[in-house]
């Protein structure tokens, strides 16, 4: 079947600049105008029209606005030549999936400012255990809170952390600064000798990964220990 049979043009079938989908692949979203976006979502246009021309035509009789955009109908968007049902309903689609993710806020991601802060954000994965875990908290730039993730599992006395899985959740998820956490089922805060060592040791690989260690939580039911507040960091 010949390309431009139907009088229909192909994104494909553009000069690579017009391209939309390549343009999206090679600068990002955010380069694209709001015609190229919707350009995408028509995917075809009609003769000597393309898909974004199309796209700019459907914004113009909205004044260029996305909120009246958002407001036409299947009905409405089939009016247009070259727009039939299943392009309507592709366009009603996307912008009620934008709709709905303006409406449902983040939830807002908790701060910490002191030792408190974190041993209340620990509270959900740490109280009531019956064996040892170790958790990193993830922070960004501000201090607020990416993640808690758990690294390890253990028994009643003890449980392994190692550095080199705790760096990589890390890296992994972009974060600024962690703060470990381990709890003691006994309720005892006295940290180990192998609590300080692995603290240390965590401390130096943080600061030469750029993902600084602010603290070491150990963890009971009723209080905590903060490595930083206690001068052992």
């Amino acid at each position: 079947m010949n390309l431009y049979e139907n009088n229909h043009l192909n994104i494909k079938s553009w000069a690579e600049e017009d391209r939309p989908r390549e343009k999206l692949l090679l600068k990002g979203k955010s380069a694209l105008s709001d015609a190229e976006l919707l350009g995408i979502l028509i995917g075809t246009g009609i003769q000597n029209m393309t898909a974004v021309d199309l796209a700019k035509l459907i914004l113009q009789s909205v004044n260029y606005d996305l909120n009246q955009l958002a407001r036409l109908t299947v009905k409405d968007l089939s009016k247009f030549k070259g727009i039939g049902e299943a392009k309507a309903i592709t366009i009603v689609s996307a912008l009620e999936v934008g709709r709905r993710r303006k409406d449902s806020e983040a939830p807002k991601r908790p701060q910490i400012t002191c030792s408190r802060d974190a041993y209340e954000v620990l509270k959900p994965h740490l109280m009531d255990l019956p064996h040892e875990e170790f958790w990193i908290i993830l922070l960004n730039r501000a201090n607020h809170v990416l993640k808690c993730e758990r690294i390890s599992s253990g028994g009643v006395s003890g449980t392994v952390a190692d550095p080199k899985m705790i760096f990589k959740v890390a890296l992994e998820n972009l974060c600024s600064a962690i703060i470990l956490a381990h709890n003691h089922p006994s309720g005892n805060l006295t940290p180990s000798q192998a609590d300080k060592d692995l603290t240390k040791k965590l401390k130096q690989a943080g600061s030469y990964l750029e993902v600084p260690v602010l603290d070491h939580i150990i963890f009971t039911d009723k209080a905590y220990l903060s490595f930083a507040d206690d001068g052992l960091l």
